[in-house]
């Protein structure tokens, strides 16, 4: 699912919501989950799952083509962790699709 589709699916469901006003909220909120992420603060959406903040030390890496030893510097990197009603309802619906499929 694309941006664009998120978009389209709440203007669909919701139709007092115009479809410009279901873009600036998307936009809105996912914005407010960028920066909070920027700040170094964890997002948690109870039901859905948590996006941290994750670190990844620095390192020697390889340069492919030449094959000589780069300095990979330190990073910060988004990191999304799945709740536990999610991860069930994947597996559920899953396997169910599975299930129909080899009838």
């Amino acid at each position: 699912m694309t941006r664009s589709d998120l978009v389209e699916l709440l203007a669909a469901r919701f139709g007092q919501l115009a479809h410009r006003d279901a873009e600036f909220a998307v936009k809105t909120i996912l914005d407010a989950m960028g920066d909070a992420l920027v700040r170094g603060h964890r997002i948690e959406i109870r039901g859905f799952g948590s996006f941290s903040i994750n670190r990844r030390p620095p390192r020697m890496g390889r340069n492919p083509r030449s094959g000589e030893s780069v300095a990979i510097p330190e990073k910060r990197v988004p990191h999304f962790k799945p709740g536990k009603a999610l991860r069930e309802a994947v597996d559920r619906r899953t396997a169910e699709l599975e299930a129909a499929g080899k009838d």
